[in-house]
């Protein structure tokens, strides 16, 4: 009887929906476990053989775990908003919730065909009105927060305004704007609302900020940080510029210190944590105030300056009518401090600039606004910066010290200022040269390489009045205190991490629960969420730039009925203006496992039950992608952790264990076309470089590298390119070149699993993709070797059923076979539990092979190995254990236990040689005495026809080893 895996396979996969198999349950006298997958954004390209590999890879671990006696929830879902889907609609007009459902039921097909054992009644789309409902309320509730130092946590903010009513701000210690005001209570009580708002959103955990963003025109939105490639829009190439914006923003920086804290609680790999740690960046230094020296044309500008009353009068009076902060975590080299430079961006820059410098200054700004951050800051080599005719007075010395602006600075990190010690710092130093800077030496008779600067224990400050001398310790300490006593600085922590831009010009995504009055935002009232997407002619920005919301009809809010209104219906005094934006991809993505936790059909008033939260608390194992590292990671632990301070949650972090799978790799296929011809020569007629290589599909080339030219011909998708191309052969064939690449559909090296699924089976897929190396490597895929392992399971089938059916009976096992399988038993328990995956595959093939040799017939033997087999290849185990005779599914079976007698060896096969040659073996107890040996060996029949009658010299005999019979 034959191993038809296609019929199998689709024959367990319909049982397992069918009969809901691998639904969790939310009260379990079973202990949790809850393995969760980064869910997928669904393409329009659906799967290539890549992505599977970590749903595999959580896929056995919780086959393993259901198999140890878990509860285990195991869900999947769609990260269904994004630009992609939008970026379709604008070039076809078809709405995108319409491509996303396309989408998503070929990706659930493809899920399905894989066999994973997902619990699908809990599956999460974050486009769904009923899931985006709970993000918009999340972010009513960051809206309602401010953070409170002195607490360290998250408080609702009318706890803020009892503090502002009773005693002011004074003694509020709140992570919030740079530019708040002191006020006493008397003057809050005295305040508009308007007023009191906008103190409030300076207070805010969500707030209105006007931004630098990376602004990409022909997407017509905001990318974020990640979404940028060298510059250019990672989805289509555009250009992207710096620009400045009202945007929502989240609070992100207040959660600094705890989220590099709970680094040190969690199972992540270093290399992930590190990345966090680096993100964060937190710095120990000062505060150093430069006072700004007037000129005539700065004291105009402050007299006309709309934000007068920001300039004290005694700063005008003093001729220092602006401060310049910077943050250093050298403050003892302030000494060496021989120019200031500034952010491009920085808001000071307009107003500190001479007339004379202004052209220059303005042109460079314009440049500067075409790079995008990353570039900027992993730029080292290039110089580039301009003198803005304005200078700063040294806090000590009172020296000038010119300011200069230059695009290495940035505006949003730090104060977008920096001191600049050309003596000590090679960037600064660099800038110093190339510009005719004058360099002080601070540092007199020391070794001033970069090397050496970073020994702060060892370097000695000379040169610099009150610091000669001293270590840096001692210098730091002192700089800081001197600072303190002039009124210009401070000690002070510094974080790199950025409040999060949370604002996207875009039409898919969700929308702000927000509403304007006089231009002040509202928060809709729970009751009336979900605000829902209207419905709108074009994806595109409006005529006037306004975001794609901007062409919705009915897009107001009716604040006295609490429903949607017509724009043409806008009076402010009923009906308001609603917010234009949508939120970031991260949005739905910062809380979604939460919401697999609760059921289906008890998520109407929560999202989430607190019975749910309690039981699952957090998941236990997470996979996924390391590209992830400083986004979704990053802002979902910051979630959790306000979600935690108030109270919505039990717990600091969202995953306990984290693992990021590898990157499968595609092996590419190239032509190589003659220079100026329509001529491709085979690989091998190569002779020079005058030659270009043109990837082609993977699918026209067999496993001998041979192109199926006609093939190649016909395909549509190369337009005219090869219909007319002469292929020059070698032997009759044309070979192509062969590269290991990233798997991509550009480089037509992607490997459908529909079609490996359908020629090798679902089972064969799985085990080939854990066969190929380490789970958190990158691997190449070689469909050809796919072979072996499909081989391995038609040998299983075998082991199992013959050509008169059932091979397996209820005879006693062997000791070879007992020895087999507990060893099977052990190494694969100890392969999953460290998810060395690809080893389990070795191990099961061994064992085959030696049950077959070992024409192993047993029950007892062959039913726990389909036990062990089942996470890797759960439809052939699933149909094996039901020819045993199971009627429930195998996924309840219990993981076999491990005895490790059956691993100590009782006796030994012992070589028999003669004069050092080995003549035959013989197996014998391993408590047998020298003498005892010597005696059965000896009386042996084979020992008697090698002697002939010969009387040995003497017989050694090393228990355990070996017997040799010299004479």
């Amino acid at each position: 009887m034959s191993y038809h895996f296609n019929e199998i396979e689709a024959r367990w996969q319909k049982y397992w929906a069918d009969n809901q198999t691998f639904k969790a349950e939310n009260n379990s006298e079973k202990p949790k476990y809850y393995v969760l997958d980064m869910f997928p954004y669904p393409s329009g390209a659906g799967l290539h053989v890549g992505h599977p590999l970590g749903y595999i890879a959580s896929d056995i671990y919780a086959r393993y775990k259901r198999h140890k006696g878990f509860n285990v929830l195991h869900p999947q879902g769609y990260d269904s908003f994004g630009l992609p889907a939008e970026q379709y609609a604008i070039q076809t007009g078809q709405h995108p919730a319409i491509t996303t459902e396309t989408n998503i039921k070929t990706y659930r097909r493809q899920l399905d065909q894989i066999g994973f054992s997902f619990d699908w009644s809990r599956e999460v789309r974050t486009s769904n009105p009923e899931y985006y409902k709970w993000t918009q309320w999340i972010f009513i509730q960051l809206f309602e927060s401010w953070y409170n130092n002195d607490s360290n946590k998250a408080e609702h903010i009318d706890s803020l305004i009892s503090k502002f009513s009773s005693e002011g701000n004074s003694t509020v210690n709140a992570a919030c704007d740079d530019d708040v005001e002191t006020f006493t209570a008397h003057d809050w009580n005295n305040y508009s609302s308007e007023a009191q708002q906008d103190i409030l959103l300076k207070y805010r955990l969500t707030y209105l900020a006007e931004t630098e963003v990376n602004w990409c025109p022909a997407l017509g939105t905001v990318l974020a940080n990640d979404e940028i490639v060298n510059g250019v829009s990672e989805r289509g190439g555009h250009p992207v510029i710096r620009k400045k914006m009202t945007q929502w923003s989240m609070r992100i920086s207040a959660y600094a210190e705890r989220l590099l804290q709970g680094l040190d609680t969690i199972d992540w790999t270093d290399s992930l944590k590190e990345s966090q740690r680096n993100w964060i960046g937190k710095s120990v230094g000062a505060s150093v105030t430069f006072n700004v020296k007037a000129t005539r044309e700065m004291l105009n500008h402050v007299q006309h300056d709309e934000n007068h009353d920001a300039v004290s009068s005694s700063a005008v009076e003093t001729s220092h009518p602006y401060k310049i902060e910077v943050f250093t975590t050298r403050p003892d080299t302030i000494f060496g401090v021989s120019f200031m430079t500034l952010a491009p961006e920085h808001e000071l820059v307009s107003k500190i600039t001479t007339e004379a410098q202004k052209a220059d200054v303005e042109a460079y700004i314009q440049a500067t606004a075409k790079r995008s951050e990353r570039e900027r800051m992993a730029d080292v080599k290039t110089i580039s910066g301009v003198f803005t005719g304005a200078y700063a007075e040294h806090p000590f010395t009172k020296e000038p010290i010119p300011i200069w602006i230059g695009d290495y600075v940035l505006a949003g990190y730090g104060t977008g200022a920096v001191m600049s010690v050309p003596c000590g710092d090679q960037r600064d130093y660099d800038f110093a040269k190339h510009f005719n800077i004058p360099i002080p030496n601070i540092f007199e008779g020391v070794d001033i390489s970069e090397e050496a600067f970073s020994d702060k224990e060892n370097t000695v400050i000379a040169n610099s009045d009150f610091l000669n001398g001293m270590n840096y310790k001692k210098a730091t300490k002192r700089a800081i205190y001197e600072l303190e006593q002039l009124g210009q600085g401070e000690g002070k922590t510094n974080y790199r991490l950025r409040d999060a831009v949370f604002s996207r010009q875009r039409y898919w995504g969700e929308p702000f629960p927000v509403y304007y009055v006089n231009g002040k935002p509202q928060m809709i009232g729970q009751q009336h969420l979900p605000i829902v997407l209207p419905e709108v002619e074009k994806y595109l920005p409006t005529e006037e730039g306004e975001p794609p919301l901007g062409r919705a009809d009915i897009w107001a809010w009716d604040a006295l009925k609490g429903e949607l209104a017509k724009n043409e219906d806008i009076d402010n005094v009923n009906v308001f203006p609603l917010e234009l934006n949508t939120m970031p991809g991260w949005a739905g993505s910062s809380w979604y496992f939460f919401r697999y936790m609760e059921e289906a059909a008890n998520r109407g008033d929560a999202f989430a039950s607190e019975d749910a939260l309690n039981y699952w608390e957090n998941v236990d194992l997470y996979i996924g992608g390391s590209e992830h590292a400083t986004g979704h990671l990053l802002y979902s632990r910051f979630w959790v952790k306000f979600m935690k301070d108030r109270g919505f949650v039990n717990v600091e972090e969202p995953f306990k264990k984290l693992i990021n799978q590898g990157m499968i790799l595609g092996t590419s296929a190239f032509v190589y076309r003659e220079d100026g011809t329509n001529k491709y020569l085979s690989k091998g007629l190569i002779s020079d470089n005058s030659v270009q290589p043109i990837h082609v599909k993977v699918q026209y080339v067999n496993a001998s590298d041979e192109l199926d030219i006609e093939g190649l011909k016909q395909d549509g998708e190369f337009g005219e390119d090869f219909k007319d191309a002469e292929f020059i052969l070698e032997d009759g064939v044309y070979k192509v070149g062969r590269e290991v690449e990233k798997m991509s559909k550009s480089k037509y090296n992607v490997v459908n699993p529909d079609a490996i699924c359908e020629q090798y089976g679902a089972d064969s897929l799985r085990l080939y993709e854990m066969f190929l190396g380490p789970l958190e490597q990158a691997k190449p895929w070689n469909t050809a070797g796919i072979t072996g392992v499909h081989g391995f399971l038609k040998k299983l089938w075998k082991l199992y059923i013959g050509g008169n059916g059932l091979n397996v009976n209820d005879a006693e096992p062997s000791k070879d076979n007992l020895k087999t399988l507990h060893k099977t038993i052990k190494k694969v328990e100890e392969d999953i539990e460290s998810f060395s995956f690809n080893t389990s595959v070795s191990t099961f093939m061994i064992a085959v092979n030696e049950l077959t040799a070992q024409k192993c017939t047993s029950k007892a033997i062959l039913e726990p190995l389909l036990v062990l087999i089942s996470p890797y290849a759960p439809h052939i185990a699933e149909e094996l254990w039901s020819r045993l005779g199971n009627d429930t599914s195998i996924s309840t079976a219990p993981f076999p236990k491990f005895e490790e007698k059956h691993l100590i060896e009782s006796s030994k096969n012992y070589p028999i040689s003669f004069n050092g040659k080995m003549r035959f073996t013989l197996e014998l107890p391993l408590d047998m005495t020298k003498d005892e040996i010597e005696k059965v060996v000896m009386a042996h029949e084979k020992t008697i026809a090698q002697l002939e009658g010969r009387t040995p010299k003497k017989v050694i005999i090393v228990p355990g080893k070996i017997v040799n019979i010299v004479g």
